[in-house]
């Protein structure tokens, strides 16, 4: 069996994923990834990279069967939906109107939707129950409220078993921080980096908390049952933030509270009534708040763990990678530069035009590896050196400024390494925009490749329903095997039997005709030779027969005329007219351009098998001549 999660990579999302896949489904995913993770889902799957508004999402429902669908895509902030109540419509309805369109028309069995306890408003009565007034005060819990009247709009119009589920304030590992549900998320976060928990208003506003758990079963119990309309998701409990929060303290051993302004759009008091959903699919909440608040922060501690040597580790290496790149052109330069200037002080006259031109060759090579800037500097500390070696000559260094070859030798050194660090950087350069052309190009590979995946396993499954699909060119080319033979008989036989499988007709016959066309022998009749043979029918008497002999195109009985069969088509061998297959106990609606391609096509299949059982007949005849 298949389901189809949209916003699978979500928090909720990879948690319903893990049940229905622990439960022997194949598991499909479209999420847009604007708050979901790849790597919550770890397990083989299918993800798709789509919004749940695209059209492109119906590829994904034609290529699949999908017995259930489960959407959770949705933008869950309120405090959001207050800044951006367009965007939030958008992705709520939109996505939602888009999933249920293509879920009534490629047959789903259960859709299942999220919905919210903002759909309530502020009311005072808690808990709330399915028949209480809705009553939404922000954008978010607007679209959902919206959502649901769709949902049971498609069950009303459609046919289609939908399910929505308002969920209270989820809670668990893999939890963003984003969202009023992101709370428990926050506060572990804060915790865990030593911040302090921020809460807006005075602490006492109430939330149902839920653990993520219990709405993964829920749900997927929900997919196997009768369950119709709207039901509360949640655990009839109420709990303040200022509870949660000393619960949390008190799990991490520390902790300090900060008070801030309330928000616009905040719930005072939140509780879901959830009798109905206990009674009509015997659930209940299996993890009290204490045991997943110790979870969740198992969860998160252990991650903040991982992390914190991931990045320790990474900074580590960046570091002592960063210390030793910058450091190791300078060492190798100096190095260089003491051999050089070991040979230049240490060598005799005869070697100064051979050290001179070692000079040069360090100065190219430092250029050649590390640029510009070590090039420079070794121009610089050999025009040092040559100084130093007039200097202790006796020159005296302002004749060493008026001293044309001292100064040309400089100069000399200063051009070389200015031309080959301005060659290297080039390089570099031409080097770093083909990298970075290379890396656009990996993009682009890694996404066609996606592409190509995608589309094998489309055509797989398009194969798959064509060998498979009752009206698949597969089934039929199956049974247009059956002509094969070189008996004329036989293929009269099987003409009409493939005939009445291909088209389920309740009645198919096959007339053959006389030399001169003027009569029509009724010859086989729903796969059965005839033991006695009837009168022949003359065709100047038939409208049907002169139209296939007269115009050589299928006839087709659109006028209801009793006289006539629904359908007939010729039969030809060698280009002539040899017979004709008639079809009846078809509806009205079968009078369709499908149908009189598929008659037409297996007509002419039985041309073939006739021409070449005669050719069969006619040549054992000559050979027994």
């Amino acid at each position: 069996m298949k389901v189809l999660i949209t916003g699978g990579y979500g928090f909720i999302g990879s948690h319903v994923a893990d049940r229905f896949y622990k439960e022997g489904y194949d598991v499909y995913i479209i999420d847009d990834f604007s708050t979901g993770r790849r790597d919550r889902v770890a397990f083989k799957h299918k993800g798709y990279n789509l919004s749940v508004e695209d059209a492109a999402c119906e590829e994904v429902f034609r290529s699949f069967p999908f017995d259930v669908v489960v959407h959770l895509a949705a933008q869950a902030s309120v405090h959001a939906s207050m800044n951006d109540p367009k965007g939030d419509a958008e992705s709520n309805v939109l996505g939602l109107v888009n999933m249920l369109t293509l879920a009534e028309k490629y047959k789903v069995r259960k859709f299942l939707f999220a919905s919210t306890a903002a759909v309530y408003g502020a009311r005072a009565k808690v808990p709330l129950t399915e028949k209480d007034v809705t009553n939404p005060i922000s954008p978010y819990g607007i679209s959902k409220w919206i959502g649901e009247t769709y949902c049971a709009k498609w069950k009303q119009l459609y046919g289609l078993d939908t399910v929505c589920f308002r969920f209270s304030n989820v809670y668990g590992p893999r939890q963003g921080s984003d969202g009023e549900a992101g709370v428990v998320a926050k506060f572990h976060s804060c915790l865990l980096n030593g911040s302090t928990l921020g809460i807006f208003g005075d602490g006492e506003q109430t939330r149902d908390f839920i653990y993520v758990e219990d709405v993964a079963d829920a749900l997927f119990r929900a997919s196997h049952s009768d369950l119709t309309g709207v039901y509360n998701l949640s655990t009839n409990t109420e709990t303040s933030v200022n509870t949660l929060a000393l619960t949390l303290i008190s799990l991490h051993g520390a902790g300090e509270v900060e008070y801030r302004p309330k928000r616009q759009g905040d719930i005072r008091r939140s509780s879901l009534g959830n009798e109905k959903l206990r009674n009509d699919l015997d659930w209940a909440p299996l993890v009290d708040l204490d045991e997943g608040l110790r979870r969740t922060y198992t969860y998160f501690k252990e991650q903040h763990e991982q992390e914190d040597k991931a990045e320790g580790r990474k900074k580590e290496r960046i570091l002592s990678s960063i210390a030793f790149k910058s450091v190791k052109p300078y060492i190798e330069n100096f190095l260089a530069f003491f051999v050089v200037a070991f040979l230049f002080l240490n060598g005799n006259l005869g070697m100064q035009q051979t050290i001179g031109v070692a000079i040069v060759i360090y100065i190219v090579v430092l250029g050649i590896f590390y640029g510009k800037r070590q090039a420079l500097l070794a121009a610089a500390l050999s025009i040092l050196l040559i100084l130093y070696d007039k200097l202790t000559d006796g020159r005296e260094f302002i004749s060493l400024l008026y001293d044309t070859a001292f100064l040309f030798q400089a100069i000399l050194y200063v051009f070389i390494a200015l031309v080959i660090g301005y060659a290297v950087q080039r390089k570099n350069n031409m080097i770093l925009a083909q990298k970075e052309r290379v890396q656009q190009l990996e993009v682009k590979y890694d996404l066609l490749n996606e592409v190509h995946r995608d589309v094998l396993d489309v055509k797989n499954a398009l194969r798959h329903r064509i060998l498979t699909d009752k009206n698949s060119f597969g089934k039929v080319h199956s049974i247009l095997k059956e002509l094969d033979g070189f008996d004329s008989e036989t293929v009269h036989e099987q003409t009409v039997h493939v005939v009445q499988k291909v088209m389920n007709a309740k009645q198919v016959s096959l007339l053959t005709l006389s030399e001169n066309c003027e009569y029509a022998q009724l010859t086989a009749r729903s796969g059965h030779l005839l033991e006695r043979t009837p009168d022949p029918l003359k065709v100047a008497d038939h409208a049907f027969l002169r139209h296939v002999l007269t115009k050589g195109s299928l006839f087709v009985n659109k006028g209801l005329d009793a006289s006539a069969p629904m359908m007939a088509a010729p039969i030809r061998h060698n280009g002539n007219i040899i017979a004709i297959v008639c079809v009846n106990g078809i509806g009205f609606d079968q009078l369709s351009l499908y149908m009189e391609n598929v008659l037409s096509i297996v007509a002419d299949m039985a041309g073939t098998a006739l021409s070449r059982a005669m050719k069969f007949t006619e040549a054992r005849a000559g050979g027994g001549n």
